[in-house]
Order: structure tokens, then sequence, then C-alpha cells
């Protein structure tokens, strides 16, 4: 199961930028991130610094 990034999210872009695959992107209201892409590897968590991104 993909991680999640919940209403705490301030759009900074941290968690794209660290994401190896891609799998983060800008919506509409703030970043998400695309399930079938997500390898579950936490790097989007560790960078995000409102930690905004929780664990599958």
């Amino acid at each position: 199961m993909a991680y999640k990034i919940n209403d705490g999210c301030v759009s900074c872009g941290a968690c794209a930028a660290e994401c190896p695959v891609g799998a983060i992107s800008e919506g509409d209201s703030q970043f998400v991130i695309d399930a079938d892409a997500c390898i579950e590897c936490g790097a989007c968590a560790s960078a995000c610094p409102t930690e905004s991104i929780s664990e599958p």
C-alpha cells in the first residue's frame, strides 16, 4: 500500500524532489502520491518538513 499525504501538506515540493520513482506530483490543493508508482521506500516521508506523509 502506498504512502499517503494528509491535509497538513503545504505544497513545498520537498517530497517530490526526493521520490526516486517520480510518484509524487502537484495536485489541485496539495501534492499527491500515485499509489501504482509508489515503491514504499519512505524517502518522501523523511523529506517532509510538516510530517504530512504517513506510512501505508
